[in-house]
């Protein structure tokens, strides 16, 4: 089972993802900042981190940058209005994360969480 870290501050935002993916089969967790999901991800695996950039406390790059250290087989996609900060290559984000930009569909998300997945 594919287990999916999700964190994003907005709540419609968050929810609606939620939902998305646990109706593609995926068991997913949700926090509303980096630095809750950074501790969750410190107490047990995860397959994926689902992270918006721009949050409180923690943002979504340093979060992956984080997470990354712990587990560097965990996948991570930033889903993001603001693409080009994630490709920055003076962000440190992880090199072969992926980028979302915002607004996308649903079936967008879970195609693209399902090829990252299988690769």
């Amino acid at each position: 089972m594919n287990r999916i870290l999700l964190a994003e501050d907005d709540n419609d935002m968050r929810r609606f993802l939620a939902k998305a993916l646990q109706g593609a089969g995926y068991d997913v967790v949700s926090f509303d900042n980096g630095r809750s999901a950074y501790d969750r991800i410190r107490e047990e695996p995860f397959t994926l981190l689902l992270t918006d950039i721009v949050m409180p406390e923690m943002d979504g790059i340093e979060l992956a940058r984080r997470a990354t250290e712990l587990d560097p087989d965990l996948k991570v996609m930033f889903i993001t209005g603001f693409a080009a900060v994630a490709l920055n290559p003076d962000s440190n984000a992880p090199k072969d994360a992926k980028v979302l930009s915002k607004p996308f569909h649903l079936r967008d998300l879970v195609t693209e969480v399902e090829r990252l997945l299988a690769a």
